[in-house]
């Protein structure tokens, strides 16, 4: 009935749901228009999905399957839906060796700073397929000086081999990276310092990040999950203090709610963190 206007409204658009969440115990009607906005289709999990032993996903052309759990699965009950998201956020995470390292560092970073805070930037650039996002380090101070504390500890998570090339940074900042802390990492495989990177630069005060990068956007939800666990500022609407360098029109993309959209891998959305322990303590109590 949705998406055939059967229900008198006009099929669900995108902008319907700008800085208007759908309280997350909604009617299953609102909840699933807010799913459907600028969707074209659906797919029922029926009984013959249900019995198949394998369900295949193609992948050819304007499919991708890196993408979000949440930007595509629905449920008819708002608390299986909760629960599908905290059991992502409690259980599909890094393994205790990687958290330990990184708590480990951001602990360390955090006594440098004379507040007791740091600020953070993910700055991607190597090989990655969106050139368009490789400013120079001038330009990405330009961008970003106007949120950061001026003086402050300055944590950077980024691929960029050459660190000289932060210069400008320094000269505002007290600027460190991961190759600083590794005496921390004694005995670590090299190939989890991406994921410490992410895990250190999600405790930022202020965060700023690569638009398109999944690190960046991975950054973002683990900062949402820990607003919402803690009612930090934010955690009513899904909103944050994270930036991005570029596009200017996306830098305040996380300042204001925003419905899943596509292509949705270029970023992370708020429903899959916003208000997702509500009715906890009701579980608790029946147990």
């Amino acid at each position: 009935n949705i998406m055939s206007g059967k229900d008198g409204r006009p099929h669900p658009r995108y902008e319907d749901f700008e800085g208007k969440p759908t309280p997350v115990d909604a009617p299953i009607e609102e909840r699933m228009r807010e799913m459907l906005a600028e969707r074209d289709d659906i797919c029922i999990y029926d009984e013959t999905l249900q019995n198949a032993k394998v369900i295949h996903f193609p992948a050819q052309k304007e499919t991708r399957l890196l993408t979000h759990f949440y930007a595509f699965v629905f449920f008819a009950d708002w608390k299986a839906d909760l629960w599908s998201k905290r059991f992502v956020r409690d259980h599909l995470r890094y393994i205790d060796e990687i958290m330990c390292a990184a708590a480990r560092v951001v602990q360390a970073v955090r006594r440098r700073s004379k507040t007791g805070s740091y600020d953070s930037l993910h700055v991607r650039r190597g090989d990655f397929q969106y050139k368009k996002t490789r400013l120079d380090a001038n330009k990405l101070l330009e961008k970003s000086r106007d949120k950061l504390e001026e003086g402050g500890v300055l944590y950077i998570a980024t691929d960029e081999h050459d660190k000289n090339f932060f210069q400008p940074f320094r000269e505002h900042y007290d600027v460190v990276f991961l190759d600083d802390y590794k005496e921390l990492l004694t005995g670590i495989n090299g190939n989890y310092y991406g994921m410490l990177d992410q895990l250190i630069a999600s405790k930022g005060r202020v965060f700023f990040g690569t638009w398109w990068s999944t690190l960046s956007g991975y950054v973002n939800r683990m900062r949402g999950y820990y607003i919402a666990k803690h009612k930090l500022e934010g955690y009513e609407d899904g909103t944050m203090e994270s930036y991005y360098f570029f596009p200017d029109e996306r830098k305040e993309q996380m300042k204001k709610y925003y419905p899943v959209k596509k292509p949705i891998y270029m970023r992370e959305f708020p429903t899959s963190w916003l208000d997702i322990d509500k009715g906890i303590e009701e579980i608790h109590q029946q147990q």
